[in-house]
């Protein structure tokens, strides 16, 4: 049964990547395919997120933490000292997983409201050094420079939009595949049950610290590609305003409104979320208040997010659609 559901669910992926694929055949705007980037930006931070909230149990406040480290670490090294952009990736990786294990030890011991408040504090503190540490960063007025991603020796330029589609979605569909490896072996099991009860957890021999650490690490790991893909797009320049409290938020109801601890809720989230994004960009600050009202909706109305509600409302559409078949086999 559990090879049967992988087997669907790789045929799930595959089926969704090759309509990603198809898009820019069909789309020739440029700001649609820049959109698109965005989205796919987003569903590694939200994918990321997932497994610490939706599979872990433990909520981040200050995720958009890990997203800027990455981005700058990525960013100063290329820009300011010359490196080429896949070691400095590596490098972003390897500081983003470290600075994420430090602040996850302490951190995670905390649980509730504490927890959330704690990870707040780390979001915080990084968007003041980004902006305080201006000799190395840019600080407020930005890091410009940036080098654009090569690949097989070509740069990934602006005028190659389609060219930095493909690459960043050929990212989310390997960490998409990653993910539901991670999810559906051993370890993924044991977040799920460190997600259903600690305490049960904890009695069946499962080492709970360290599965909310490694899943801490992992998740901002996913952030931190996703700021060295955002780093090296077309814009190829930083400022503090996307790494801050607002992004955060953004990410988290990503989860909750596509649906946590399900493969496929970061995507709606991410699509959705996005869409918002770019309505709301001329009206500044409104749609942290909108992202507000969904998150009261989704307690409410659809707790277990648009995922999960689709596949209710499917189920009892061919539930109907059976019971009809056998009244009429009866007759």
């Amino acid at each position: 049964m559990a090879a049967r559901r992988r087997r669907a669910q790789k045929l799930q992926i595959l089926g969704f990547f090759v309509l990603v694929a198809l898009v820019p055949l069909a789309v020739h705007n440029r700001y649609y395919i820049h959109v698109l980037i965005f989205v796919g930006l987003n569903l590694i931070l939200a994918t990321g997120l997932n497994l610490l909230m939706g599979y872990a149990g433990q909520v981040s406040l200050g995720h958009a933490a890990f997203f800027g480290i990455g981005a700058y670490t990525s960013g100063i090294l290329t820009a300011t000292y010359g490196w080429n952009p896949w070691p400095a990736m590596v490098a972003a990786l390897l500081a983003t997983s470290a600075v994420a294990w430090l602040v996850g030890r302490p951190t995670l011991r905390l649980h509730g409201h504490y927890l959330a408040m704690a990870t707040l504090g780390v979001g915080i503190i990084v968007s003041v050094v980004i902006r305080q540490t201006s000799s190395l960063t840019g600080g407020s007025s930005g890091l410009p420079g940036i080098p654009a991603m090569t690949l097989f020796g070509r740069e990934l330029t602006t005028s190659m939009d389609v060219h930095y589609f493909y690459f960043v979605w050929a990212w989310v569909c390997l960490l998409t595949v990653v993910f539901a490896n991670l999810v559906e072996s051993r370890p993924g099991r044991a977040l799920r049950a460190l997600h259903d009860s600690e305490l049960a957890a904890e009695t069946l021999g499962v080492d709970t610290a360290t599965f909310k650490v490694r899943a801490f690490v992992i998740s901002a790991a996913y952030a931190s590609i996703a700021g060295t893909l955002y780093a090296h797009s077309s814009m190829r320049f930083l400022s503090p305003t996307p790494f801050g409290f607002h992004t955060s938020i953004a990410m988290l109801v990503m989860v909750v409104l596509g649906g946590q601890g399900t493969l496929w809720g970061p995507v709606l989230g991410a699509i959705i979320i996005t869409g918002i994004q770019e309505v709301l960009r001329p009206y500044t600050n409104w749609d942290i208040v909108v992202y507000g009202l969904l998150l009261m909706f989704m307690m409410i109305v659809m707790p277990g997010g648009v995922t999960r509600a689709l596949a209710s409302a499917w189920s009892a559409v061919t539930d109907r659609i059976a019971r009809r078949r056998r009244g009429s086999g009866d007759e």
